[in-house]
């Protein structure tokens, strides 16, 4: 079963920290907007440690012995902060702690959004990720449910993005508005 991807190849690491990202943003981001009764972002943080985390985290190795520096520091920078999270969910911090542990990782978000190579596709995973890290930043700094809930919906259009651009990847569909790619082509990221 050949899709234009081998196994161990950086395009298979890079697809599979796409989805890793993209899942995970989703289940934050969705936690956070209320729009599922019951369903917090609490609940998410089981995605966040082990797939966001720990799985990301890998693939960010494995990205850079396949010498991609930038996915390299995308996943494990990103593993770092979901791992991080996680095991800070439901802890006893100041809220002025949460929202500077938000703001140091919206840097390395925007540090990501610039240095994206892939173009606007790209640019637009690592922008809204940033937006949506400084929304909920500034949310816990005022202690408002509302700014929260609008960072958690830029969150899961993130993670919608970045899904779409490892489906994209494996089934070879346009990744640039306006123009297809070639065949077997991976721009995510």
């Amino acid at each position: 079963m050949d899709n234009g991807v081998s196994a161990g190849s950086t395009a298979s690491t890079s697809t599979l920290g796409h989805i890793a990202l993209g899942l995970t943003l989703l289940a934050f981001g969705i936690g956070h907007t209320g729009v599922i009764d019951g369903v917090t972002a609490a609940d998410s943080v089981s995605l966040a440690m082990y797939v966001g985390g720990a799985a990301l985290f890998l693939l960010g190795l494995l990205e850079y012995r396949g010498g991609n520096g930038f996915n390299g520091t995308a996943f494990a920078g990103l593993g770092v902060f979901w791992f991080t999270w996680a095991k800070g969910a439901g802890a006893s911090v100041s809220d002025e702690a949460a929202g500077t542990f938000l703001v140091l990782f919206a840097l390395l978000a925007l540090t990501l959004t610039v240095a994206a190579a892939s173009g606007l596709f790209g640019q637009g995973v690592y922008a809204l990720l940033t937006l949506s890290l400084l929304l909920l930043a500034v949310a816990s700094f005022a202690g408002s449910d509302a700014l929260a809930k609008a960072g958690g919906w830029v969150a899961a259009v993130s993670g919608l993005l970045a899904w779409y651009g490892a489906t994209a990847a494996l089934a070879h569909w346009p990744m640039a508005m306006g123009k297809a790619r070639g065949r077997g082509a991976v721009a995510a990221g």
